[in-house]
Order: structure tokens, then sequence, then C-alpha cells
């Protein structure tokens, strides 16, 4: 299990290293109730991801898909 924490500026571009190791360009926008994550793989061949969290009444929907490809998980949080 790997914790981090994140520093960033909303609709501003970082660099990060996620916790699997890819070195992404990253960039965090709100639409709405969203947090909308992009990260744009620097490495030919790795991986790029698009992440939602979207909260509501209940907690937190967090979709994940992997640009590209059909690969899609979602994750609900229910606040106690």
């Amino acid at each position: 299990m790997k914790s981090m924490e994140l520093s960033f500026k909303v609709g501003e571009q970082f660099s990060e290293t996620t916790p699997d190791g890819r070195e992404v360009d990253s960039i965090v926008t709100v639409d709405g109730n969203k947090f909308v994550c992009v990260q744009t793989a620097k490495k030919e061949g790795e991986k790029s991801t698009k992440s939602i969290r979207d909260f509501n009444d209940e907690g937190c929907v967090l979709t994940m898909e992997v640009t590209g490809t059909d690969v899609v998980c979602v994750q609900t949080f229910k606040r106690l």
C-alpha cells in the first residue's frame, strides 16, 4: 500500500509520477460537482488515463478510463 500527497492548481498542467511509476503530465479541471483529471503519459507505449470524481449528496463516484482502450473502473464511495 502506498500513500501520496499531490499539490496542484486547478486548470494548470503539472508533472507527476503515478503510484505505478508512470511519468505523466496532468491537469485537473472542475466541471460543476466533478473533478476531472487527465494524465498524459510522457513515454511512448505507456498508458494515459482520465479520472472523474463526481461528488454528490451520497458521497463520490470515481470513474477511471484508460485512454485508447475500453477499460473503465467505477468506484462508489458513500458518506457515513
